[in-house]
């Protein structure tokens, strides 16, 4: 079983992608996780925007370590950028359209009144927006190409997720994922790459 520090993280991450950060209250936070009250402070002096900040973080890597997996699991890029976009439907589906990208959900809400909640979110956009970049150059297409698609797939997803939960379909997520594999085989294909 986890540990309670694992437990109260794995408790906000869960909390804030269905309630968002400031929807979502330490108390909550410690009935989900099973712990004292008290075990936030012990682990998180800082509070609700320490924890804050080490959620974003973890699930951020969380979400980069999926995306790898993915990409890695597919035979071709294209075919990983499809599977990526279609899990992402899969998924909204599977929670009743509650759960989409914690990041984003906490980036929206604070990103103008928490600079170090803003700073997290940064961080974890930046490393994701990195490993996309590198993938794709792998496959020869240039640095700077590669990041503008990646940022524009990036915000492609995260606006498809928007959208999907306000209309409860899968649809967005599925247009947003075709434009996705489009644009990346037409870098593919502009003489960049296998």
């Amino acid at each position: 079983m986890a540990g309670t520090r694992d437990r109260i993280i794995d408790a906000s991450a869960e909390l804030f992608r269905r309630n968002g950060y400031t929807g979502t209250g330490l108390k909550q936070i410690v009935a989900e996780a099973k712990a004292p009250f008290g075990s936030i402070y012990h682990f998180f002096p800082g509070g609700k925007e320490q924890l804050g900040g080490e959620v974003i973080r973890s699930s951020g890597a969380m979400y980069l370590q999926l995306f790898t997996a993915v990409m890695d699991a597919a035979p071709d890029t294209l075919t990983g950028v499809h599977d990526f976009f279609a899990g992402a439907a899969e998924t909204l589906i599977e929670t009743d359209y509650a759960d989409a990208c914690p990041i984003a959900t906490v980036a929206l809400e604070v990103a103008s009144t928490n600079e170090p909640l803003r700073q997290a979110t940064a961080e974890v956009f930046g490393s994701w927006i990195d490993a996309g970049t590198e993938r794709l150059t792998r496959d020869g297409i240039p640095h700077a190409e590669a990041r503008r698609l990646v940022i524009s797939l990036l915000a492609g997803l995260e606006g498809a997720f928007v959208l999907a939960r306000a209309l409860r379909s899968t649809e967005p997520v599925e247009v947003a994922g075709a434009t996705a594999v489009a644009s990346v085989r037409e870098a593919l294909s502009s003489g960049h790459g296998p």
